[in-house]
């Protein structure tokens, strides 16, 4: 397939007007001047002229596939067995494809659905982006998530769950360091979960095997353990006490130097916490993220999908919140291509438009660096060098 568009997205910010792409197999094989690589394609082959944007498929770097999005996805989650829920994830997948979304990493599901899943996706019997799964997420007993499986209550455990994951093929193992609203009677969202030392053989045995750990932490005790402890990336990093925030920036100063992410999961819907939180904490929530933006912290994007009022296909709305917090769009474009590609371990794969990685595009009308909004705008999404047909 031979791509050509008016601009051409192949670096931070950076356009390359009246390109061309050249596609073989699921895999990007030539970028450049129309001509150019128009010289280099067999005589014959596809072509796709465009007169909009060809960028990066999109990556949304939080999302639960296991969960529905909907007012209680917990209870959902309970009353659905593992075939009914399967075939829902297939259409959340798909969802997440058809918005834009061609890489998404799944931080936690129930008896390795989402590996299921990502084998049906590879197969052609399933619809979806490039899955990187947590498998089964670690939580202490009673725990963030308990009612996924993941319970771990010694260091024997915490060793034979990662172990497990790994053998499945999880790309990445979740640490529920601190508690979450999602889990009624669970530990608050600011108190932490696991010892500090249950918590380095956690992320040492996850290096061992050659996972990344990416951390939920809200309270700021679990976020500095988190990072005295090594993990690769902080998922909500809301710096939570009992009775407000603290921010630490001496803590956030270790995080720009051992180069960890942090993805914030921001809701689609992020306009509606004010109503939920009050005006004045939903403020200090949202300057907590620009403090770190400003900090130099490798924000990446993410949405939480399939949490309450999370729908699979909302990033683009989600990386509005980026623009209100005063973020340039180029910065936020790379947090949802080419910077959580490197936190995901994906930078030679996916998130880039570049000879050798994979053919994951997105076509859209208009110029998102201009207007962020136009990224809604889609006209084709290439998944692995494949067109996505079906349904707008």
């Amino acid at each position: 397939m031979l791509i050509v568009a008016k601009r051409v997205l192949v670096g931070s910010g950076r356009y390359l007007d009246d390109g061309a792409v050249l596609v073989e197999g699921d895999t990007i094989r030539a970028v450049g001047p129309e001509e150019a690589v128009v010289a280099e394609a067999r005589p014959g082959i596809e072509r796709v002229t465009f007169d909009g944007t060809l960028l990066p498929g999109l990556i949304d770097a939080h999302v639960h596939l296991a969960f529905d999005g909907g007012p209680d996805p917990v209870a959902t989650l309970d009353g659905s067995s593992d075939e009914t829920l399967l075939a829902d994830m297939r259409n959340r997948a798909e969802d997440l494809l058809r918005s834009g979304v061609t890489t998404a990493r799944d931080l936690g599901d129930r008896n390795g659905l989402v590996l299921r899943l990502a084998s049906d996706i590879d197969g052609g019997a399933a619809v979806g982006p490039r899955l990187v799964s947590a498998g089964t997420p670690l939580t202490t007993p009673g725990g963030h998530c308990h009612f996924l499986g993941g319970e771990v209550a010694d260091e024997e455990d915490i060793r034979a769950l990662v172990r497990r994951n790994a053998a499945a093929g999880a790309g990445v193992i979740k640490a529920m360091v601190t508690g979450g609203g999602l889990t009624k009677g669970g530990p608050r969202s600011w108190e932490s979960q696991f010892s500090a030392g249950d918590l380095a053989v956690l992320v040492e045995e996850a290096h061992a095997a050659g996972l990344p750990v990416a951390a939920h932490a809200h309270g700021t005790p679990g976020i500095t353990a988190a990072v005295s402890a090594g993990v690769d990336t902080i998922e909500h990093c809301t710096w939570m006490t009992g009775d407000g925030f603290d921010f630490q920036e001496d803590i956030v100063a270790r995080i720009v130097e051992k180069g960890i992410a942090v993805c914030p999961a921001v809701s689609p819907h992020w306009q509606m916490l004010p109503r939920f939180f009050g005006e004045e904490k939903a403020r200090a929530m949202f300057d907590l993220v620009r403090r770190m933006a400003d900090a130099g912290v490798k924000l990446v994007a993410g949405t939480d999908a399939g949490v309450q009022r999370a729908s699979f296909d909302g990033l683009v709305p989600a990386l509005s919140f980026y623009a209100h917090l005063g973020l340039p769009n180029d910065r936020i474009l790379d947090m949802a291509t080419s910077i959580a590609a490197d936190a995901l371990g994906l930078s030679r794969t996916t998130g880039r438009i570049a000879d050798g990685c994979k053919a994951d595009l997105v076509l859209v009308d208009g110029d998102p660096l201009a207007d962020l909004n136009d990224l809604s705008a889609i006209r084709m999404v290439i998944f692995g060098g494949r067109p996505l047909e079906g349904r707008a």
